[in-house]
């Protein structure tokens, strides 16, 4: 079983939002990650989702470009984006998922073959540019719910199982690379951490190292719209 991520899909076939009006390379960008979603990814898969999944507003809308992932194999593990407006309520939105393949993270974790998964959206970390007492609170209260992520997660550990931790938001800034979500991570044995939301020009470390936890980050457009293998 191999492991890949990536995120920011912003999926839009419910609603008129196409993503070329970023750049070029968005153009046609969903059939670029199909193609390498079906040249790569077998049933027995794992495809990590960092959020930012649909650009629709209510979950009947959401539900169409989820379609779309569900005809992709593998099993799909996914989190909640800053834009996932749709994504409210998660038991309405596990019943409504289109198959068995999916599986939505939000405070608690998951456990698929020798992994364990925990996922939640994060947020803008301070040494962020604009870092706002309003995002302060927000920061704090992520980082509670990454907490009970990984209390959710010990009941499936063993010791023999890999522990990866999703989120949308960067765990540290460019200019804070010690975070409450860093600790939290180190605390809890995490092995790889992977997240999306940077997008364009914005300079951000592809793969980086800290005190034993590998952090990468799997936005669509950073990575050339493929698929990042991680295990």
């Amino acid at each position: 079983m191999n492991v890949y991520a990536i995120g920011d899909l912003h999926l839009s076939f419910a609603v008129e939002k196409p993503m070329d009006i970023f750049g070029g390379n968005w153009e046609g960008h969903f059939d670029k990650i199909k193609c390498d979603w079906l040249n790569t990814v077998t049933a027995e898969d794992v495809v990590l989702i960092c959020g930012d999944i649909s650009w629709a507003m209510k979950l009947s809308e959401a539900i169409i470009d989820l379609n779309e992932i569900a005809k992709l194999p593998g099993k799909k593990v996914l989190i909640r984006g800053n834009h996932d407006y749709w994504w409210n309520g998660i038991t309405k939105l596990r019943a409504a998922a289109p198959d068995d393949s999916f599986y939505f993270l939000q405070t608690d974790a998951v456990k698929i073959g020798e992994y364990v998964f925990v996922g939640s959206r994060g947020w803008t970390c301070p040494g962020s540019p604009d870092f706002s007492e309003q995002d302060e609170k927000i920061y704090l209260r992520e980082a509670e719910r990454f907490r009970l992520a990984f209390k959710d997660a010990k009941r499936l550990l063993t010791g023999e199982e890999k522990l990866v931790a999703l989120s949308h938001f960067p765990p540290f800034s460019v200019k804070n690379g010690e975070t409450l979500f860093t600790g939290i991570f180190e605390e809890a044995g995490v092995d790889k951490a992977v997240f999306g939301h940077i997008h364009g020009t914005a300079y951000f470390p592809l793969k980086t190292e800290k005190n034993g936890v590998e952090y990468t980050l799997a936005s669509c457009d950073k990575v050339g719209f493929k698929l990042v293998k991680l295990y």
